[in-house]
């Protein structure tokens, strides 16, 4: 079986290869201990966002998130009790994710929960080890603007992307792939044109520990 370029196979064309920008909302910040709410992704193809290459679905629990919780995301008690099963949404989300390269913002942390909601849900699918982070490389391509710039909003505004509704799984995933457009684009000139040089530009190379 031959192993994608960013597994160590031949390297691909950064901007002509898929890319799959993901983004979830949880029950708060701590990966070991909170709960996925919703997970979103949309896919950059040829450097393009491809608008039909999208998921989007929230995650059923059978008791909400609290009530400070619910006031960040807006994804209230009776939609969250409503929503389908974990492994039915999750095994539709690895399904779609395929053998595309997953990008986050912070991306450990997206992982992370993912990895969890998976084990929790009983499914089989593994995630790829390798995930791009946006949040690393953002300012390893822009060095000068890393101090000033630290947050998603933060690099959003560098780059004249309208972040839509934040806190949204799927608007935040759309923003982000923006945002890798940008970022990709970026990368080309600097001479990183290639998944895998974009992955050692951002020191995504190295393995998240995720199993």
């Amino acid at each position: 079986m031959r192993l994608p370029g960013w597994l160590g196979g031949r390297a691909r064309p950064a901007l002509g290869m898929r890319w799959a920008v993901v983004d979830c909302e949880t029950s708060g910040l701590d990966a070991a201990r909170d709960r996925l709410l919703s997970v979103a992704g949309v896919a950059l193809r040829g450097g393009r966002i491809d608008p039909a290459d999208a998921f989007a679905a929230l995650v059923g629990q059978a008791e909400p998130s609290e009530r400070a919780n619910i006031l960040v995301h807006g994804i209230g008690g009776d939609a969250q009790r409503a929503a389908r099963p974990a492994a039915a949404v999750l095994g539709e989300f690895t399904a779609w994710l395929g053998d595309a390269v997953p990008v986050a913002f912070n991306a450990p942390f997206d992982a992370e929960m993912l990895r969890r909601a998976l084990a929790r849900a009983g499914v089989a699918a593994r995630l790829p080890r390798r995930w791009l982070d946006l949040a690393l490389l953002a300012p390893a391509l822009a060095p000068e603007r890393a101090r000033q710039r630290r947050t998603l909003d933060d690099w959003l505004a560098e780059y004249g992307i309208d972040p839509g509704r934040r806190h949204d799984a799927l608007a935040d995933a759309y923003a982000s792939a923006q945002l890798l457009q940008v970022l990709l684009a970026r990368a080309a000139r600097q001479g990183a044109a290639t998944d895998a040089a974009v992955l050692r530009a951002a020191g995504a190379g190295r393995w998240l520990g995720l199993s």
